[in-house]
């Protein structure tokens, strides 16, 4: 007789896990637990030949579901093997990659917890949040080795490569001296490690649990302070999962072009589990989305999905779709009149998809706002964009709207199970703080119970800080931040995002940030000199004395659409860069001023 055959295990379909019931009320749609483990064994089951993840024009780099799971698997094995134990936090420290998310699975899996850190830190950041979050081993690319290498010389056999998956062991961890060496330094693939019936029992009794802490992320906040928020397995998996119909409608195969760090949660969430979940190929273009390499890539890897921050589709917009429309005087005076901005918005819309692939049908924007004037180009060129509102302690989706259903300023949807309110809403305008309960909701900040006390209301809800307004038919929108809006001297609320707004879309002008200072509010204003200087026929440095004179004209133009109590005292022209977080936003907090007007900087 011949050898029996395995039994075929029956892929996790849709119709078999809806049929699972749960104590909590929570429905699973694509996973049969709210947990990484779940995630790569109900998707792998689904679509076990299918490439999941890999490099962009690297095709040796392609991972199927399949080899994603058995990856997961050996990893989880190998350090069960060498002493991690359940609770042992693992950063992660590189630029997005196959290798880091099979990596996080794996650590993930046996109940380890990923720090992922945003590769721009500096030496001294990931110094500091490697020794908060005590840290056991260190995942990291050679790029930035040398960060961590005060790190690895205490913790000599915690380090791990991440182009290739090595376990570099001590004493060989211990005596290298910069990235050449790391790069070629000898070691064991932690995917390689054999799996068999035994120490697949091992592995499953250090099985990760729903409420199990999957992730710390140490946040660079707007407002200086970087806080660690820990988001369990079911905060992020569930918060995916439950979008994965809601906001988006994905096939298997749709590939998405990923620009953005996996190490922040927008893109982990919305750009990566939930792809995988539906069955999606991630391509990682492993390098910063300058258009000289991201217009190549959109051609080539035709993508059905981008995510993306709104700096991204501002600055096409500014760059190619507002001189096209405004260079034209006929074309100047039929945006002035609504049918015919549309038809001309359309035509535009229709070459901007072509020159994202001609295949894409979801546009995610989030971590940032949506300047208005764009996002009603992108809406009246009916461009599949969709609005996204969270925060990192939300995992992160809060709000959001699915292309081609746009109500122009608002985020839309809120995402079901979701408790959302609006707190102390301003008797006129309903304006207040939104507060947030549900599965999505962090556990808390590591090691800060005095920022917990300040986070959380007394019945639980989770202070977002921002600023918002719920419409009759429950649709969200965000007017600005608690701790950046003004208070005018006559006690009004004013809101520094909202005049940014109306600077961003004058002419030249690339950014803006309105500040408080004594008497008033002043505003450092971004000029595209080299437009500028073009324009007006003059060398750089007469531009420069222009332009000064155009950012008076700039705030004594605006002031003509504002509020007496909201209007601009000073204005002044910013030359370098402002300096951002991660995800765009200007750190509000380095270009403050002091009680004598003077820079803080």
């Amino acid at each position: 007789m011949g050898k029996k055959r395995a039994k075929k295990t029956k892929p996790w379909t849709k119709r078999r896990i809806r049929r699972l019931k749960r104590s909590d009320g929570l429905t699973m749609k694509l996973v049969t637990s709210f947990t990484m483990d779940s995630v790569v064994e109900s998707t792998a089951s689904r679509h076990p030949k299918r490439v999941a993840l890999r490099l962009y024009r690297d095709d040796e780099s392609a991972v199927t579901f399949g080899e994603l799971k058995q990856a997961k698997d050996a990893i989880g094995l190998y350090l069960i093997d060498h002493g991690f134990e359940k609770g042992d936090k693992i950063a992660l420290i590189g630029e997005s990659c196959p290798t880091w998310l099979v990596a996080y699975f794996g650590l993930t899996s046996i109940g380890c917890i990923a720090v992922p850190v945003l590769p721009d830190f500096s030496a001294k950041e990931m110094g500091q949040i490697l020794e908060h979050s005590g840290a056991k081993g260190v995942i990291v690319n050679a790029k930035h080795f040398e960060k961590v290498i005060p790190f690895v010389r205490e913790n000599p056999d915690g380090l791990f490569r991440m182009e290739d998956l090595f376990h570099i062991p001590h004493p060989i961890s211990a005596e290298l001296a910069n990235k050449e060496q790391f790069s070629w330094a000898p070691g064991r693939d932690i995917r390689r490690r054999k799996i068999d019936g035994k120490s697949m029992a091992v592995r499953a009794k250090r099985l990760c649990g729903e409420n199990d802490i999957a992730s710390i992320i140490y946040t660079s906040g707007t407002t200086g302070s970087s806080k660690a928020v820990m988001l369990t397995h079911k905060n992020l998996v569930w918060n995916a999962d439950i979008s994965s119909d809601v906001y988006i409608h994905l096939k298997p195969g749709n590939r998405v072009l990923s620009l953005l760090p996996i190490s922040h949660v927008y893109e982990f969430t919305v750009g990566q589990l939930l792809e995988l979940l539906c069955g999606c190929e991630i391509v990682y273009l492993g390098k910063a989305p300058a258009p000289s390499i991201l217009l190549p890539a959109l051609k080539e890897v035709r993508p059905h999905v981008v995510m993306t921050v709104p700096l991204l589709i501002e600055k096409v917009y500014r760059s190619s779709v507002l001189p096209a429309l405004k260079g034209n005087p006929k074309m100047a005076k039929w945006q002035s009149f609504g049918p015919t901005r549309r038809l001309i918005a359309r035509v535009a819309g229709r070459k901007l998809k072509v020159n994202f692939g001609g295949k894409i049908r979801f546009f995610g924007i989030g971590g940032a706002p949506l300047d208005l004037e764009v996002e009603s180009f992108l809406a009246d060129a009916s461009f599949p964009y969709s609005i996204g509102y969270g925060l990192t302690e939300t995992s992160p989706l809060i709000a959001g709207g699915l292309p081609n259903r746009h109500y122009v300023g608002t985020i839309g949807k809120l995402v079901e199970h979701l408790d959302v309110k609006i707190d102390n809403p301003d008797p006129e305008t309903g304006v207040g703080e939104i507060l947030v309960k549900g599965p999505s909701v962090m556990v808390g900040y590591y090691k800060n119970d005095e920022l917990n006390r300040e986070a959380f209301t007394d019945d639980g809800y989770f202070r977002t800080g921002d600023l918002g307004h719920l419409d009759r038919r429950g649709r969200l929108s965000i007017k600005g931040r608690t701790k950046t809006m003004i208070l005018g001297s006559g006690g009004e609320n004013i809101y520094p995002e909202l005049i940014e707004a109306l600077i961003n879309n004058l002419e030249y002008v690339t950014e803006s940030l309105v500040i408080p200072e004594q008497g008033g509010l002043a505003a450092l204003i971004k000029i595209d000199l080299d437009s500028f200087a073009e324009k007006m026929a003059l060398n750089v440095n007469d531009a420069k004395v222009e332009a000064i004179k155009y950012v008076t004209k700039i705030r004594d133009d605006v002031n003509k659409e504002l509020a007496v109590f909201s209007r601009i005292r000073t204005a002044e022209l910013q030359e370098e860069p402002f300096d951002r977080t991660p995800t765009q936003k200007i750190k509000r907090f380095l270009y403050s001023r002091l009680k004598d007007g003077s820079d803080q900087t």
